[in-house]
């Protein structure tokens, strides 16, 4: 499997310089030229190394290996979320320094795509005949909505097993529901002029700005708040959306900046970050209910929120939803998942947990996580890697990186798990 290692870093860092952010949408490149570039440059390296693929319309593409009847499915994504703001690299450089490959989409998920591609040359290059066909999805809209899922289901066939390379090890057997909802608070009188905040609904928000009608700049910066001229900045951490305790929020300190001057202020404040109604206090076997108010906007004599919700995989949507409704405020479903949830002991399970214990030589036990993968668009499906237990968290943050000691294990395990799940 080494053999293939220094091409498979050179395709990570190749990968990475795209900017598969989400951008205009036009009829030939539904998420921006970029990110079909980047499925290209994918599809492109697949077909030199022999293999079939497809794209399909430049919203999502396939690598296939064997021609068996039966399918199986290992589902990518090339798109990414917007860079964000304190990098010490380049977040599109795609260089290789201190051990690691810099950029954003190393580790989520170019680098694990990339590193199934070589595993499947691996596999192909010793005469591995799979029993089923094998096919590589490689997305270009997870991070915003799964339009690309939506496409494919359209234009071809899902497997109906298979797994993501897009979570974390051991191996993943459950996920949260994921809710992500608009708030609407009516502010007809107003104590700021302007008020906006946050990039994406699945990133914590690392910057929130706000004109007030008046500044007291002592309170200002007693709250860590920079001032410019009439204008506070907070600045805080971004960190993914399922796990928002690992970020910085900024929209709180410039709420709190104002909540003296306004009811509507503290309302936003007890519903959204002191949980009042007690949304957090729901749980279960897969973990606790999460909430990140991730984006805030003033418009039309209104606050918007955007906030993601992570909810507990056995509990139904009605109930979190209930204790919604409680705020009192008119709000609208922007993105919902269901949960997935699996047997722990089936064969697809076990078979991947038994591969990461003899390539990691450590005992495990399947888990559960508030992130949200491909592997719900599976009828069987499952997480598996590329964190590890113990990993400092880069997914969605400045400075994401994947180092090349985890390259080479990828292409091991990845290699390992394909051939024993397609034998």
């Amino acid at each position: 499997m080494t053999n293939y290692f220094d091409e498979a870093v050179k395709s990570i860092c190749e990968s990475i310089r795209f900017d598969s952010s989400l951008a205009k949408y036009s009829s030939k490149f539904p998420f921006g030229k970029s990110t079909a570039d980047c499925l290209n440059h994918f599809l492109g390296l697949a077909e030199e190394l022999g293999f079939k693929t497809c794209n399909y319309d430049n919203y999502i593409g396939e690598v296939i290996f064997g021609d068996a009847e039966e399918e199986f499915a290992i589902l990518c994504h090339l798109d990414v979320v917007p860079a964000g703001d304190g990098w010490t690299k380049e977040p599109f450089g795609g260089v290789v320094e201190d051990g690691s490959i810099w950029g954003r989409g190393a580790m989520d998920d170019k680098g694990p795509a990339v590193c199934c591609l070589y595993a499947l040359k691996a596999l192909k290059d010793k005469g591995f005949v799979p029993s089923k066909k094998i096919k590589l999805i490689v997305g270009c809209n997870e991070e915003n909505g799964w339009s690309c899922i939506e496409h494919y289901n359209e234009k071809a066939q899902m497997p109906k097993i298979g797994f993501s390379p897009d979570a974390d090890f051991p191996v993943i057997y459950a996920e949260k529901g994921i809710l992500h909802l608009r708030l609407h608070f009516p502010m007809p009188q107003a104590p700021f002029l302007h008020l906006e905040g946050g990039k994406q609904g699945n990133m914590v928000c690392d910057r929130c700005e706000a004109t007030p009608r008046s500044l007291t700049v002592t309170k200002a910066k007693k709250l860590g708040l920079t001032v410019q001229g009439k204008k506070i900045i907070a600045f805080g951490k971004s960190a993914h959306g399922s796990t928002p305790e690992l970020g910085e929020n900024a929209i709180l300190p410039i709420l709190e900046f104002f909540a003296e001057k306004s009811e509507v202020v503290t309302r936003i404040l007890d519903c959204v970050f002191r949980d009042i109604y007690g949304l957090k206090e729901l749980s279960d076997e897969t973990g606790k209910l999460t909430m990140s108010p991730n984006v805030i906007k003033y418009r039309k004599k209104q606050v918007l929120v955007l906030v993601d919700i992570r909810y507990p995989a056995t509990l139904p949507v009605e109930e979190v939803l209930s204790r919604v409704a409680k705020f009192g405020v008119k709000y609208e479903t922007v993105h919902f998942q269901k949960p997935l949830y699996h047997d722990k002991n089936s064969e697809l399970v076990q078979t991947l947990l038994k591969t990461y214990e003899e390539c990691t030589g450590k005992k495990a036990e399947p888990i559960a996580i508030g992130g949200g993968t491909y592997a719900r668009a599976l009828k069987e499906g499952v997480g598996f890697g590329p964190e590890m237990p113990g990993d400092p968290p880069v997914i969605h943050m400045a400075d994401e990186h994947i180092t090349l000691e985890r390259v080479k294990l990828l292409l091991a395990m990845y290699e390992k798990a394909i051939e024993r799940l397609t034998k």
